[in-house]
């Protein structure tokens, strides 16, 4: 019988390595297999937690079309985070995230599916929980607002380019804290009408909903950036909503005679505009928010939290009793340094298996914290 040893002390840790990958990989949830691709800067080492950022498809497109098309990977390459490109399911057919209005009747559990993905990145990744943002394009910025709604406690910020809120999504939206919120979106956009239609509703709507939500002021600060690129048809206003819970400010890029198109992407053809570039400006928003700041708490920490763990030494499972709420990071690490099992604590009473580990001496790290 293998015995295997928890040792709960502070080491000097030595972590791998990594150099800048493009992983494509799949889990399982709801006995569907759904697929991802993972973008992770050269930076990334595992030595610090990085931010994470969602980067969700159109409707009918892939998460390889959203990498290239809103493309975030030189951003990431300067500023250090892992970007996830979630692949949407098929609707009648079609790729799609299932955000209501048009997609009534798709049985798909997306707000599932990007909990437990998340939970998959922090099995895998050294990320900061308490960065994590979500953006998109079309249907991808409608599955952002839906996760702002359904998913706010693990959602420090959003950027939604041509999406809006469908009813189904308006009328059930619960945030559980102040969320920052950026749209861009052109005014001639044929495909998601500024001005709304039965299954979406309007841009007007959805900023003083967001307002509301986050007590900003009502009367925003309105700047019209230059125009750069006279060719493209059209010109950029910036709103800002000032004044919000901890700081949070509502942004809208309103791209005056802009259609469907992601600003700034050369991909992006007729009706794009080119006055600005939609992933820089959601990178810079985003990168102002966490959920520490915007909630005005400790994120996922307490004054000395009461942990108890057994049995001790173990050949299979251990138990992990805490006295805390919220989820928690945890890693396994091996004599040597070497993370092996990365996972989140999600419960007050939660086994971790290490069945799989060759006897030796382990040492267990929970939020930054040794045991």
């Amino acid at each position: 019988m293998k015995i295997t040893a928890l040792i709960f002390s502070i080491i000097g840790l030595q972590f791998a390595v990594y150099s800048q990958q493009t992983v494509t990989d799949s889990i399982t949830h709801d006995g569907i297999q759904r697929e991802y691709i993972l973008y992770i800067p050269a930076s990334y080492t595992g030595d610090s937690p990085v931010p994470v950022v969602l980067n969700f498809h159109g409707y009918g497109s892939t998460a390889n079309e959203q990498m290239w098309y809103g493309d975030f990977r030189s951003i990431s390459d300067t500023a250090g985070f892992i970007i996830a490109h979630p692949q949407g399911t098929l609707f009648n057919g079609t790729t799609h995230w299932n955000v209501g209005g048009w997609t009534v009747g798709s049985t798909t559990d997306d707000v599932g599916f990007t909990d437990a993905l998340l939970d998959t990145l922090a099995g895998n990744y050294n990320i900061d929980s308490t960065r994590v943002y979500s953006t998109g394009m079309s249907n991808g910025g409608f599955m952002s607002f839906l996760l702002a709604c359904q998913l706010s406690e693990r959602i420090a910020a959003i950027g939604s380019v041509t999406g809006s809120m469908t009813p189904e999504t308006y009328d059930n939206c619960n945030p559980m804290h102040a969320m920052p919120i950026l749209q861009i979106h052109g005014t001639d956009d044929g495909v998601v009408p500024y001005t709304g239609t039965t299954w979406s509703e309007s841009i007007d709507n959805i900023l003083q909903y967001w307002v509301g939500v986050d007590n900003c002021n009502t009367t925003p600060t309105i700047t019209s950036l230059p125009d750069l690129d006279p060719n493209d048809g059209s010109t950029v206003e910036h709103y800002v909503y000032e004044g919000g819970d901890n700081n949070v400010t509502v942004e809208h890029y309103k791209v005056i005679g802009g259609g469907h198109t992601w600003p700034g992407n050369t991909f992006g053809g007729s009706g794009t505009n080119n006055d600005i570039n939609a992933s820089e400006e959601i990178w810079k928003y985003f990168s102002r928010f966490n959920l520490t700041n915007i909630t005005g708490t400790e994120h996922l920490v307490e004054d000395s939290p009461q942990i108890n763990i057994y049995p001790n030494p173990t050949n299979s499972y251990i138990t992990v009793e805490i006295n805390y709420s919220n989820r928690m990071d945890y890693e396994v690490i091996s004599p040597l340094g070497h993370v092996v099992i990365r996972g989140v604590i999600r419960s007050n009473n939660q086994q971790i298996d290490l069945s799989q580990l060759a006897p030796n001496i382990y040492f267990l790290n929970i939020e930054g914290r040794f045991y």
